[in-house]
């Protein structure tokens, strides 16, 4: 068995939480700076380390390189250029991010030869581009997780606008009223992310007054008025927080996912979760951020489509909870162990696997009767060349464990 640990890097972005990811990795609480995300992949900007039988280390790029078809099998090795096509996180979101999009595969491909002809350094600030691939991503909740997600039914966010009222507001109000669809969110979207500077100043602070007052009234769009009104509070002068108006607001339970295809704008606000994504860098950043914000680009590239964002839990599958999306890049899946329950899960799949244990202990067997203990915090790397493994919780805890795939690979799982 060539089931390997992974030491991962640790993103400490400001938004992060000192408490999430050390208690997760067993190191002292609380951490010197912000934690933000746990990085498990191949990843050019920070990828994992394999840590061999002897100790020794490698970067796990250069170990699929060296052999990308034993790593990754034959049909993901051509189909991603001999490359890891997913990356898998941890994130601990202490502060909102900046609210952003991502692009289609063949938008980012167009946009990346534009750039790219134009001179612009990949890594320059008012790049969008860095590479020429999509990065769509799924996030699954490890504990009550919030977000922003997705333009909300423009009928629904008329009421709620109404019900804010100001009168400033309203000839916004009623220009989505006039036109309750795509067009009619395009168009508002457009108009407020555009404002100039001192229009917004005189919008924005009615808007927030007028969410304080709902709030206190116990209006019924309560836990909507007070997200905006901790994003002003932290960009008071930033027209995202009038984008976050538009958007779905959602709180995710355990378990609970959703996924965020080419074009959906969104906005992580607080909470742990298991994050799966593409292994790109392209973001198009809508505002609640000191980095570029590129409006026309950002307009080509976000979804104007309305309605409920889809919540998924995880179709039963063999013991498995898999969560099906239309990304070939990944899929990402898990099991959890009730206290005691000590039964067994077989992994046989001709792709390349990373497992992460979020909870408990687990324990790795081979065929050949090796095997490899994995805590929680831990993670491992699994060729695709490997034999079926099997997978059981032990000792008297509970145990969770997530399985991170390509989504190209027919993977599959049985007890």
């Amino acid at each position: 068995m060539t089931v390997e640990l992974l030491r991962n890097a640790v993103r400490p972005y400001a938004w992060g939480s000192r408490t999430t990811i050390p208690e997760l990795l067993g190191r002292p609480v609380p951490s010197p700076h912000p934690e933000a995300e746990l990085w498990m992949g191949a990843h050019p900007g920070d990828p994992s380390r394999v840590v061999g039988p002897d100790g020794t280390e490698r970067s796990l790029i250069d170990i699929v390189a060296t052999d990308p078809v034993s790593q990754l099998g034959t049909r993901c090795a051509d189909q991603w250029g001999g490359k890891l096509p997913f990356l898998l996180k941890i994130l601990a979101v202490e502060e909102p991010l900046s609210m952003q999009a991502h692009p289609s595969a063949a938008q980012a491909a167009e946009g990346y030869e534009r750039e790219e002809r134009a001179g612009i350094p990949r890594d320059a600030h008012h790049r969008n581009y860095p590479d020429p691939t999509a990065k769509p991503e799924l996030v699954c909740a490890l504990t009550e997780f919030h977000a922003l997600a997705g333009f909300r039914d423009p009928h629904r966010t008329v009421e709620l606008l109404r019900a804010i009222d100001t009168p400033g507001l309203t000839k916004y109000t009623e220009l989505l009223a006039a036109q309750p669809d795509a067009a009619g969110l395009r168009a508002l979207f457009t108009t407020w992310i555009t404002l100039p500077q001192a229009a917004l100043d005189d919008l924005l602070p009615a808007v927030l007054d007028a969410c304080v007052l709902h709030v206190k009234e116990h209006g019924e769009f309560d836990t909507e008025c007070r997200t905006v009104l901790g994003l002003g509070e932290t960009h008071p002068r930033d027209a995202g927080v009038l984008a976050a108006l538009l958007l779905n607001r959602l709180t995710l339970s355990a378990g609970e996912a959703i996924y965020l295809p080419a074009g959906n704008l969104h906005l992580y606000l607080h909470g742990t979760a298991v994050e799966i994504l593409a292994n790109s860098d392209n973001i198009l950043r809508c505002g609640l951020t000191p980095k570029h914000v590129d409006v026309p680009e950002l307009l080509r590239v976000v979804d104007f489509s309305s309605a409920d964002m889809p919540v998924l839990c995880g179709e039963p599958e063999s013991g498995f909870a898999v969560y099906r999306t239309d990304a070939p890049e990944f899929e990402l899946s898990r099991v959890e162990w009730a206290g005691g329950d000590n039964a067994e899960v077989v992994l046989d799949g001709d792709g390349p696997e990373i497992l992460l244990c979020t909870a408990g202990e687990l324990l790795l067997c081979a065929e050949d009767g090796s095997k490899v203990e994995l805590p929680k915090g831990d993670s491992v790397w699994l060729p695709a060349s490997d034999p079926a493994i099997r997978v059981r919780s032990v000792g008297a805890e509970p145990a969770h464990l997530f399985r991170a795939t390509a989504g190209t690979c027919s993977a599959k799982a049985h007890l």
